[in-house]
């Protein structure tokens, strides 16, 4: 059995790329917010807790979304997806609204709904409610985008049997700073049944997953 990237997206500066295709770009928006909201009109997506998501969550779930609608996992157990995001600034997007609700102690008033999106890992779980998957994830923190971390975290998970498929890549938010790149991977016998995706399929590799991140 071969790993091998069926569906994947990149979103930076303002572009969604999806499968090699420009989906979307307006050079004249200049919120980051903003992208996200048009695209989610553009696509006609319908998931009204997106508008109450914070910017990580929003990226993540985005950059997932746009992956699984060219490629559906409905084939494979839930319990068998995983999903393996990284970032390097982990939720301090997030924390640092969070911070100006509660540094003013004579108008001290945290908000829950910012406060419980102070964990990276909560985008993974807005991905997996949306898309009902069950398996193995986990956020990883590096400096910079870790084609080797990341390759060798879901290789490990594949290798062990834990899971047929894994949506993996890199979601990063910081102020209008944005880049979020997903790939799915599938377990697949090239040789038996060839791919059914939406491009020509990518060997699941550090080499390719620096490919999809650097050049579209």
């Amino acid at each position: 059995m071969d790993r091998i990237i069926t569906s994947y997206s990149h979103l930076y500066d303002n572009k969604v790329i999806v499968n090699g295709r420009l989906l979307f770009y307006q050079e004249n928006i200049v919120k980051f917010a903003e992208v996200l909201k048009s695209v989610y009109k553009q696509e006609q997506i319908s998931y009204p807790k997106f508008y109450k998501m914070d910017a990580v969550s929003k990226l993540g779930f985005m950059a997932a979304e746009l992956v699984l609608k060219e490629k559906s996992i409905a084939g494979f157990q839930p319990e068998r997806i995983g999903v393996v995001l990284a970032n390097s600034s982990s939720s301090l997007d997030t924390d640092i609204a969070h911070n100006e609700t509660i540094k003013d102690r004579s108008a001290y008033y945290p908000s829950p709904s910012v406060f419980v999106y102070t964990l990276p890992n909560i985008v993974i779980g807005e991905i997996c409610i949306r898309h009902k998957i069950k398996g193995e994830n986990a956020f990883l923190i590096s400096e910079t985008f870790n084609s080797q971390m990341l390759s060798g975290y879901v290789e490990e998970l594949f290798n062990n049997g834990r899971v047929d498929a894994c949506l993996c890549g890199w979601v990063e938010v910081l102020g209008e700073n944005h880049n979020a790149m997903v790939a799915l991977v599938e377990n697949v016998d090239r040789d038996k049944q060839g791919v059914d995706s939406a491009f020509n399929p990518l060997y699941f590799n550090m080499e390719n997953l620096n490919l999809l991140i650097t050049h579209n």
